[in-house]
C-alpha cells in the first residue's frame, strides 16, 4: 500500500528536481529539494487533520481532494495567492506582478516581489494564525473520552464549558498581536477578524447541511457505516466514507480553506530560502503539496489514525503551536527551522505514544485472556 500510494509523489518529486536542474543548475536542483522538505515537514499536522475529515468522504470525493484539491493547492496557494497578494499591495496588474517575480530580487530590497510579499506577512499570519487558532481551541474544548496531556488537556476541556470560550479567547489573542503590530495595527485586526469569519462560516455551513451526522456518533457500529459507505460511494472497505453530495461538498470546501490556512508558513517561510518563483512552485507546490496528499491518502486506507489514538491529539496541538507561531511573527521574526520542526515533534510524540498505548492494551489485554494454569506455568 505504501509503495502504491506514494508513487506518483516520488515520480513527481524526480520530474520537478530535474526541471529545477535544467532551469538553474545544481544550485537550484539543491534549492527545490529544501523547498519540498521544508514543506513537507511543515505539513505533518495538515495530514493527520486532512485524514481525518477525508476518512468521512466517499471514494468519489477522495479523488477529488486528489485531482481538483491539488490544483487548488498547486496552483492556488503556492503560485496564483503570492502574486494576487504582490498585486494588490503594490497595485499591480497580473502581468505586472507576474513580471516583478520573474525578476526576482532581495527579500531586503524595497519594490522586489519577495520584499512585498514579506510586507504582507502581518495580515497573513493574523488571517492564517486566527483561523488556525480556532481550530485548535474548539479541538481542545470538545470533552473527550481519550486525551493525550491529560493535564493540559482537561484544563482545556473545563474551559470549554464556558459558552464561546473559543471566540474570547481568539478575540483577546488577535487584540494582543495587533497591539504587537505596530503600524500595521488596522491590517491586522481586519484580517485577523477575517479569518475567524471565514473559520466560523465553513463549520457553520457544515452545521448547516448536517455535515457532522449521526454517523460520527461513537455508538454507531463500524461495520454498518462501513456497509452503508460501499453502498452509497460502490467503493471497497476502508477506502471511503459515508458523507456524500452536498455535505461532502461543503467538507471539501472545508478541507481545502484548512489546507490555504496551513501553507501560509511555507509560502512566507520560502522566501527565506529563494525569491524565486519558478523554484518555490516547484518545491513547495509540486513536491511538498503533492506528498502531503499521498501521506493523507495513505493514513486513511491504511487507517493509521484509529490504530494510533494520539495522533489526532499530536497533529491538533501542533496546529495550536503553528497558529501561536503565526501571531507571533507578525511582530517578532521567528525562525522557519523551528516551525518546521515543532510539528513534527508533536506528531512523532504522539506516535510513540500511541505505540506505547497501544502494547500497554495489548499486554493487559494477553494477561486478562490467560488461564490460571498460564499464570502458574
Amino acid at each position: 500500500m505504501f509503495f502504491k500510494t506514494f508513487t506518483g509523489s516520488l515520480i513527481v518529486t524526480v520530474i520537478a528536481l530535474a526541471v529545477g536542474f535544467v532551469y538553474g543548475g545544481l544550485e537550484a536542483l539543491i534549492l527545490v529539494g529544501v523547498l519540498g522538505i521544508l514543506e513537507i515537514s511543515l505539513s505533518f499536522d495538515n495530514a493527520v487533520v486532512n485524514a481525518r475529515i477525508l476518512e468521512r468522504m466517499s471514494a468519489f470525493w477522495q479523488k477529488m481532494f486528489l485531482t481538483v484539491g491539488i490544483l487548488v493547492a498547486v496552483l492556488g496557494m503556492r503560485i496564483l495567492f503570492p502574486l494576487l497578494i504582490v498585486a494588490v499591495t503594490a497595485q499591480l496588474n497580473p502581468v505586472e506582478a507576474v513580471r516583478l517575480a520573474l525578476e526576482q530580487g532581495s527579500i531586503d530590497e524595497p519594490g522586489t516581489y519577495a520584499y512585498i510579499l514579506n510586507d504582507a506577512h502581518p495580515q497573513i499570519a493574523a488571517f492564517g494564525g486566527i483561523f488556525l487558532l480556532m481550530l485548535f481551541l474548539d479541538f481542545m474544548f470538545d470533552d473527550r473520552d481519550i486525551r493525550w496531556l491529560r493535564i493540559p488537556e482537561l484544563a482545556f476541556a473545563w474551559v470549554g464549558k464556558l459558552g464561546s470560550a473559543s471566540v474570547v479567547i481568539g478575540l483577546a489573542a488577535l487584540v494582543v498581536a495587533s497591539l504587537a503590530a505596530g503600524e500595521k495595527q488596522a491590517v491586522v485586526l481586519v484580517a485577523g477578524a477575517c479569518g475567524m469569519i471565514a473559520y466560523f462560516l465553513v463549520t457553520g455551513l457544515g452545521s448547516l447541511f448536517e455535515v457532522d451526522d449521526e454517523n460520527d456518533d461513537d455508538d454507531v457500529d463500524p461495520d454498518e457505516v462501513a456497509a452503508r459507505a460501499e453502498k452509497i460511494a460502490g467503493a471497497p472497505r476502508n477506502t471511503g466514507g459515508n458523507v456524500v453530495g452536498r455535505a461532502a461538498f461543503l467538507l471539501f470546501l472545508y478541507l481545502e480553506v484548512i489546507d490555504a490556512s496551513f501553507s501560509f508558513d511555507g509560502v512566507i517561510g520560502a522566501f527565506a530560502i529563494t525569491s524565486d518563483p519558478i523554484l518555490i512552485a516547484l518545491g513547495l507546490g509540486l513536491i511538498g503539496a503533492i506528498f502531503v496528499r499521498s501521506l493523507t491518502v495513505f493514513l486513511v486506507r491504511a487507517g493509521t489514525l484509529d490504530d494510533y489514538v494520539y495522533l489526532d491529539h499530536g497533529a491538533h496541538w501542533a496546529i495550536g503551536a503553528l497558529a501561536t507561531i503565526l501571531l507571533i511573527s507578525i511582530s517578532v521574526h521567528v525562525e522557519e527551522v523551528v516551525t518546521g520542526l515543532i510539528g513534527v515533534v508533536f506528531i512523532l510524540a504522539a506516535f510513540v505514544s500511541s505505540l506505547v498505548r497501544n502494547k500497554r492494551l495489548a499486554a493487559s489485554t494477553d494477561s486478562a485472556d490467560a488461564t490460571p494454569a498460564d499464570v502458574v506455568g
